[in-house]
């Protein structure tokens, strides 16, 4: 997991790097303010997600997600607070991706839970005689043998703590195609270049190309950065951090949406004491609690290098 971590680390750092390289002053405007933060509460409706004991990820994720939605009103007003639903709705990860890019966002934060299937065991506990019919040659004959009984029994899973994923560079084209649409509707999302270049710019043009590829890995930049704040306030808190990730399935919706994004995976609903920590107040004020730092650090970190840029 550490490995995993310095991976994503270097990664970042690299992009950050040459995003950085690529700024101009022309297109110091609003592109690193946060106006508009998309919080979507995982599963919902006919998909309860990942079962608890007593709880399903679904209603865990939608009670966080309006709990974040109410943080986020009251410590950082000036930024619009959209969900992808607040009831027991389900929205297929495509109408998600949508809602999200037709919102307009600048950051998306998916909400859920995370589960470890239990430990299968499986022990003899005895014999017993089995007598069989078998045909040899046209002849029916009884056979018998004795054959062991099997207990099977599970172990619940002890995995437990948070994990925050970005999209799998894997799923780079997916990215740039999202990239490719936002950057006409959103251009104030890419720091190197103004409307007017981009309405210069014909579809076919290689320096669209360049510019889509920026913005890819402006998206990507910002999401590390992020995930990485995440986990280390979560460290700070005192919960168990599983790090930062790419994970190497991907997550579809990370890579459709036109905006940098992150899922926190909250805790594991699997285990007894994650399930009740994630149902507690105390709990889920936490959880809340840390994701708006991070979110004040991602949009104080933005700002910051505007004004940089800018001088």
């Amino acid at each position: 997991m550490k490995q995993n971590r310095l991976i994503l680390a270097f990664t970042y750092g690299t992009i950050a790097l040459f995003t950085l390289l690529s700024f101009n002053a022309e297109a110091q405007n609003s592109a690193k303010t946060l106006k508009r933060i998309i919080i979507d509460p995982g599963h919902g409706g006919s998909d309860p997600g990942a079962n608890g004991k007593y709880s399903t990820e679904a209603a865990v994720s939608l009670a966080i997600s309006l709990k974040l939605e109410e943080y986020f009103h009251d410590a950082i007003p000036d930024v619009e607070v959209v969900l992808t639903r607040n009831t027991d709705i389900f929205n297929s990860v495509v109408e998600k991706a949508n809602m999200a890019n037709a919102a307009k966002g600048d950051l998306f934060i998916c909400i859920h839970t995370n589960s470890a299937d239990p430990s299968r065991n499986r022990e003899i506990i005895g014999h017993t005689t089995k007598t069989y019919t078998v045909k040899k040659k046209g002849e029916k004959r009884k056979v018998s043998r004795v054959v062991p009984l099997y207990k099977t029994t599970y172990t619940p899973n002890t995995a437990r703590g948070t994990e925050t994923f970005i999209y799998n560079v894997g799923k780079s084209d997916q990215k740039k195609d999202m990239a490719n649409e936002a950057v006409d509707d959103v251009v104030e999302k890419l720091d190197s270049v103004s409307e007017k270049q981009i309405k210069d710019i014909d579809a076919a043009d290689p320096t669209r190309t360049m510019m889509i590829s920026l913005l890819t890995q402006q998206f990507f930049q910002r999401a590390a950065s992020l995930a990485l704040t995440i986990e280390e306030e979560f460290k700070a808190a005192g919960r168990l951090s599983r790090e930062a990730k790419q994970r190497q399935k991907g997550i579809w919706v990370l890579a459709a949406v036109q905006m940098p994004a992150v899922l926190v995976e909250t805790g594991f609903i699997s285990n007894p004491e994650d399930e009740d920590y994630l149902n507690s107040e105390e709990g889920q004020n936490q959880i809340c609690e840390v994701i708006t730092k991070s979110v004040i650090r991602y949009k104080n970190s933005l700002e910051n290098q505007k004004k940089t840029n800018a001088n």
